[in-house]
């Protein structure tokens, strides 16, 4: 039985969204320029992902240690948060709202393979993490997922489907556990 033929699988064409030179020329900024950067360099950090292709808010906070596979996948609304050695794994889109938190080693992943397919094809599609939510520490988001507005995820919580809006969620798999109730 052959499960997997990887001598048969081809990359979609134009599956990058950019030339190979620019997916280079990215890798080598932000090995860099982008990781080499003081803490404090929030807005240089903007700045090199927004020339790269990225549409990013006012005012969001992005560590040097964050990574991004392709840039002109991403989307940061305004005063968001990036934490420490976030991986945002941008094979399909990663569409992230306004104030969110997404909380150090958090692996936001939205590519993988078809099981089904001996040509291992790729299976890429978008993560959306509402306003206002926030993705706890060491939480792996899988693709295809919604994280709803002011949705709490749990550390080291495996999200696999739809979280609602407004829930503190954890567990692997993650499901919602209590509504999210804020003192005023």
């Amino acid at each position: 039985m052959n499960y997997q033929r990887l001598d048969q699988f081809i990359l979609p064409p134009g599956f990058r969204g950019r030339s190979a030179f620019i997916v280079q020329l990215w890798w080598l900024v932000q090995s860099t320029l982008f990781a080499w950067s003081p803490q404090f360099m929030y807005a240089w950090r903007r700045f090199l992902l927004r020339l790269f292709g990225s549409h990013i808010g006012e005012k969001v906070l992005i560590r040097p240690s964050v990574q991004v596979t392709y840039p002109w996948k991403l989307t940061i609304g305004n005063y968001s948060w990036i934490g420490d050695r976030v991986e945002l794994y941008t094979l399909g889109e990663i569409k992230i709202g306004d104030h969110v938190v997404i909380s150090q080693c958090s692996y936001l992943c939205t590519g993988s393979h078809d099981t089904t397919k001996p040509t291992f094809d790729i299976d890429a599609r978008p993560i959306t993490v509402h306003d206002q939510a926030w993705v706890a520490t060491d939480v792996f988001i899988a693709p295809g997922v919604t994280i709803g507005h002011g949705c709490v995820v749990g550390s080291r919580s495996a999200v696999f489907h739809d979280l609602p809006a407004g829930k503190i969620c954890y567990g692997s798999p993650a499901i919602p556990v209590k509504d999210r109730v804020v003192n005023k």
